[in-house]
């Protein structure tokens, strides 16, 4: 087991929380966490993108000029690929880009992901996660204070709307609930800033034990 300093929103220290080794060790889950990325992403891609064919370009099938006696190359319809305003060769149409992700192989890189981020010394839990206004400087007083002014990812237990839009503003910093948090989230941002309530729902996701309050 090994331990992370719990602190309040003023950046003091309050306990300890343990972490299960299972989380720490490096272990397996480097080529899950390439795939994983590679679903996410190619799910995000719209796949609108769309040409016609030659045989989809309007216009008339009569022939540019005959077969043979002008000097010129022989032609059969203006929609060619090979004429201007002519139909695209192998063009792209639109198509789903979606990649199918196994539940196990995202579980694995999602742990990995967040593993990473515990041997880098870059999660840090706090107490509670509250901001009673929506202000964009308490939180940006809050990460200053946390040492996470470059930015980081914030996963409670559950977005409320206050929070939501205190953090909306600030650049490299997003507010996430523990349901969502995926292995993008984690790749994405230097560090995690996580509610003690978070990191109980991350533990459930990751399914590797937790450990306990110190």
């Amino acid at each position: 087991m090994s331990k992370l300093t719990v602190y309040d929103l003023s950046g003091t220290p309050t306990g300890e929380l343990e972490i299960a080794d299972a989380l720490l060790a490096p272990g397996k889950g480097e080529q899950a966490l390439h795939d994983t990325v590679v679903a996410l992403l190619a799910g995000r891609r719209a796949g609108t993108a769309s040409t016609l064919s030659k045989g989809e370009v309007a216009g008339s099938n009569k022939k540019p000029w005959r077969q043979k006696g002008t000097g010129r190359a022989r032609a059969g319809l203006r929609q060619s690929p090979v004429w201007r305003g002519g139909g695209a060769a192998f063009g792209p149409h639109p198509r789903s880009y979606e990649q199918k992700a196994n539940k196990k192989v995202a579980r694995l890189a999602l742990r990995r992901a967040f593993g990473a981020k515990l041997r880098a010394d870059a999660v840090k839990v706090v107490e509670n996660w509250s901001v009673p206004e929506p202000k964009t400087r308490q939180v940006a007083a809050v990460l200053k204070k946390l040492g996470l002014s470059r930015g980081a990812l914030i996963v409670v237990d559950k977005v409320d709307r206050a929070a939501a839009r205190a953090c909306r503003n600030l650049p490299n910093v997003e507010l996430v609930g523990a349901a969502d948090v995926s292995v993008w989230h984690l790749l994405r941002y230097p560090a995690a800033l996580v509610s003690r309530a978070g990191l109980e729902g991350l533990r459930a996701r990751l399914g590797a034990g937790g450990g306990e309050a110190a």
